[in-house]
């Protein structure tokens, strides 16, 4: 690169570090207006423009999350009646919180047609309890035994009002959104046999995890954690699995 071009690349610099600080010197209340418009995709990336708006985006800073739940979810950002929390779930402590577990509700219900008729105040006891499930799968202590878990989030939903088909079927909906999402490491490969092992035996209905969530444990094993497996452990999954279900794809077979 001859002098030229270092200067131009400079020049360069400048003007967007100038950008920058010129919208550095907008009201903090008037940023937060124009970020909660943009993208939430989005907000991740903008996060790293510079220290101020990670400050703004940070679980902290309640005036940027109390106006994101103002803009994206109107009906749920000063509700008429404080909502009703029972159950054994804990109630969420910030704003952020909130948006994170109504952002990821509006996910399960979006991926799964079949409407439930829920309150929209529903939805954000839905997203707090797959946040407390995936928190509780990802502790890197033992995790506690999946029929507590299962058990703590059919408890949750009885305790507000839903009939035990219809906190079985959430619950069934909650379990297969956070397997989903689950990273691809050692520990989630861990977990995932340790699931896989458990069962629901001597659970009765609604507290036995459904079949679809069992076999998506297996599914997962098998495809996205094949290589994983040493020889030994592959043929004491596979047993296992024969024993849970009557027909085994071809794709979980073959070390």
């Amino acid at each position: 690169m001859d002098e030229g071009d270092e200067g131009r690349e400079q020049n360069k610099r400048d003007e967007e570090e100038e950008e920058v600080g010129e919208i550095g010197k907008i009201p903090d209340d008037v940023l937060i207006e124009i970020l909660v418009r943009g993208g939430i995709g989005e907000w991740e990336q903008i996060a790293c423009v510079n220290k101020h708006w990670a400050s703004l985006l940070s679980s902290n800073c309640e005036c940027f999350w109390q106006a994101a739940l103002s803009y994206h979810y109107p009906l749920m950002a000063v509700p008429s009646l404080p909502l009703p929390w029972p159950g054994p779930i804990p109630l969420p402590n910030n704003s952020k919180t909130r948006f994170t577990a109504l952002y990821i509700a509006q996910r399960i219900f979006a991926s799964h047609p079949h409407n439930l008729q829920l309150h929209h105040h529903f939805h954000e006891i839905v997203g707090h309890t797959y946040l407390f499930l995936k928190h509780q799968l990802q502790l890197f202590i033992m995790p506690p035994h999946s029929g507590i878990l299962h058990g703590t989030i059919i408890d949750q939903f009885i305790a507000c009002g839903k009939s035990r088909e219809i906190a079985h079927q959430l619950a069934s909906r909650i379990w297969l959104a956070v397997l989903h999402n689950l990273d691809d490491n050692h520990h989630t490969f861990s977990m995932l046999k340790r699931l896989a092992h458990e069962g629901d035996v001597f659970l009765p209905f609604p507290y036995t995890r459904s079949l679809e969530v069992q076999w998506r444990v297996f599914e997962k094993l098998f495809t996205d954690f094949r290589d994983c497996f040493n020889q030994s452990d592959y043929y004491d999954m596979l047993a296992c699995a024969k024993s849970r279900f009557q027909h085994i794809p071809s794709s979980w077979l073959g070390y």
